[in-house]
This record gives structure tokens, sequence and C-alpha cells, in this order.
């Protein structure tokens, strides 16, 4: 399929859209090993575990803003790139990834600031007590010579998947969660890093996989490695729908966490995690498919082949409704399964249920 530079635009939707979105749902899947075994680990650590796991539970808001400035620039920047590319105009598609290319490595210069200045207040304000205050700003700290890798990582795997090559983004995703793996016990339990061994574990894992070479249609060159507002404006705008969804969610979490631990005490905290686990999980899936139909959808909208753009938007919409309704038929039937995944608690169990 990869040999046909068009097969975009001339391969049946049906058999397209599950070859692109199979590679897509597992990279997501995968994706979310590395804050899941970070915590695993942690988690684990003799003695301080719990307040060292609590302290990197109070980064994921932060991390889930940095994620959200890579979808920012990368959910508008990588349709547009494959509407171009149905278009036949390649140069344009390639001018596009140099733009968004050089702007992610400008919010992730201004973003390592900000995290190095003022982490500990943002840390602080975002529910970080005097006992696991050390344990935040220890992780944060690495992390945040990292949030360059993470920002080409997440930015430049949607220009991947853009082409269609989804299983070269899944192998890149799956690169770095495997090294992050075997990683973290190094660092963490052999050199005695603790949390500081799990965040440097991720920024490198995350640097291998944005360092890992792949073939693909279009290339950064050297004369599209410039800002210019008539092709970065656009991709942003186009972006903004996914930034505001992600950095909202990141809000929300604080203030429920706050809220929750005020009103309802740990078990009510506890009990959001689990629901919020559910839902990413749950989540997953449909954000897989959808990323697996945007390159079919935005090639042929550049293509002006309108019949493939609705077909796939059905074909799109009845496969999520589907899922949907299947899924919540099974939460509604057996909560109780869903949560024991992630707790053996009884109380915990019934309280979330």
């Amino acid at each position: 399929m990869q040999d046909n530079k068009n097969f975009l635009g001339t391969e049946p939707v049906g058999k397209l859209l599950l070859k692109l979105s199979i590679p897509t749902v597992i990279a997501q899947l995968i994706n979310m090993l590395y804050n899941i075994v970070d915590r695993i680990y942690i988690g684990h650590i003799p003695g301080e575990g719990s307040l060292a796991l609590t302290g990197v539970g109070v980064c994921m808001p932060i991390i889930m803003i940095v994620s959200a400035f890579a979808a920012l620039v990368s959910s508008g920047g990588a349709p547009r790139a494959s509407i171009y590319m149905g278009k036949q105009d390649n140069k344009s598609a390639e001018n596009i990834l140099g733009n968004c290319f050089i702007l992610q490595i400008i919010i992730s210069v201004i973003l390592t600031a900000i995290l190095l200045i003022w982490g500990r207040d943002l840390l602080l304000a975002f529910g970080a007590s005097e006992n696991t205050i050390s344990y935040a700003t220890d992780y944060m700290h690495i992390y945040a010579f990292g949030t360059l890798f993470v920002q080409l990582t997440l930015g430049m795997n949607a220009f991947i998947t853009a082409q269609g090559f989804t299983t070269f983004s899944m192998v890149s995703v799956l690169i770095g969660a495997v090294c992050n793996i075997v990683l973290d016990p190094v660092f963490i339990f052999v050199f005695h890093m603790g949390v500081r061994g799990a965040a440097l574990a991720t920024v490198i894992s995350q640097a291998i996989s944005t360092l890992w070479g792949k073939k693909t249609q279009l290339h950064l060159r050297k004369k599209h490695l410039h800002l210019e507002a008539k092709v970065v404006l656009p991709c942003i705008a186009l972006g903004l729908a996914a930034f505001i969804m992600q950095s909202s969610e990141s809000i929300v979490t604080v203030c429920f966490n706050s809220s929750l631990l005020r009103y309802g005490g740990d078990i009510a905290v506890g009990a959001m995690t689990i629901l919020t686990s559910v839902m990413q999980f749950a989540m997953l899936p449909l954000q897989g498919i959808a990323q697996g139909a945007q390159p079919i959808s935005s090639y042929n909208y550049g293509a002006k082949n309108a019949d493939r753009v609705k077909k796939t938007f059905r074909l799109l919409l009845i496969t999520c409704l589907s899922y949907s309704v299947l899924l919540w038929a099974a939460v509604q039937l057996v909560p109780r399964v869903f949560v024991s995944i992630f707790t053996a608690d009884t109380s915990l169990i019934e309280f979330t249920a």
C-alpha cells in the first residue's frame, strides 16, 4: 500500500480505515504506558512509594498541558498537510511541516523556561502539599528538559499519521515505550534515583522515539525551516479546538482533585482517579479510529473526492456509535469489573461503582 503514493484516494475506504486505525489504536494504548509504567514503579519505591506517587500525580495536569501545546500545532498542521497532498502539492505540504517543526521548537523552549522558573509554584497551586512537593519538583525539574522531545514526538508523529503511514507512527511510539519500561527500574532501583530516575527514563525514551528514523513522503527541508504567518496561523486556528479540549481537561482535573479532597476525602479522590482512568481507556480506541480516518478525509477533501469524504465520515460515525453503545452497556451491567482493574480495596470499589 505504501508503494502507491495515492493510496489514500484509491484504496477501498472500509479496508483503508481498518488498516490505518489498528496501528493508531495500538499506538494510543502504548503511549499511555509511559505514565502507567512510571506510576507502577514509583508506587513500589520502598518506604516512600505512596508519597512519591502522589507527588508525581500532581505533575500530570502540567504534563497534559504540555501535550495540549503539541496538539495545538500538530492537530492543525497535519490535516492541512494531508489536504495539500490530496491536491498533489507536496511542496506546500512540506512547507507546513517545516513551519510546524520550527513552531514546536519555539514553544518547547518557552515551556521549558516556564517549568524551570515557576515549576514549584505551579505544583503547589495544582495540589502538591509540603509532604509531596519535593517529589513533584524532582520529577518536574528533569521532565522539563525533555519538553522538546515530547513536543516533537507527539507533533511529528501526527504528520506521519497524516500521510497514511500509521504503522511507522506506531513503531516509533512502541520503541519509546519499551525503552521506558526497561530504563525505569534501572534508574529508580539500581541507581537509587527515585522519581528523578523515572523522569530521566521518560525523557531518554522520548528522545529515542523522536530520533528514530522514518521514511515518509514528506521531508523536512532547510528552505522550509522558518515561520510564515500565512502558513502557521491557519494551522493554529485549526488546532485550537484540540488545544482547548486537552488544556481544559487538565484544569478540570485540578478542580476535581482540590474539591473532592475537601468535601469527600481520600476515597472520593481515589474514585475520581479510577473513573478518569476508565474514561481514558474507553476513549483511546475512539481517538485511534478517528486518527486513522483523518488522513483519508483530509487527503480526499484536498483531491475533491467528496463521495469518499462522506463515505469515510459515515463509516467513522457508525463505528464509533457502535463501540460507544456496547461500552455503555458493559459499564452499566458490570461497573465493578471496570473498577476492580485499578484497585482491590472493597470500599473503594463499592464507592466508585
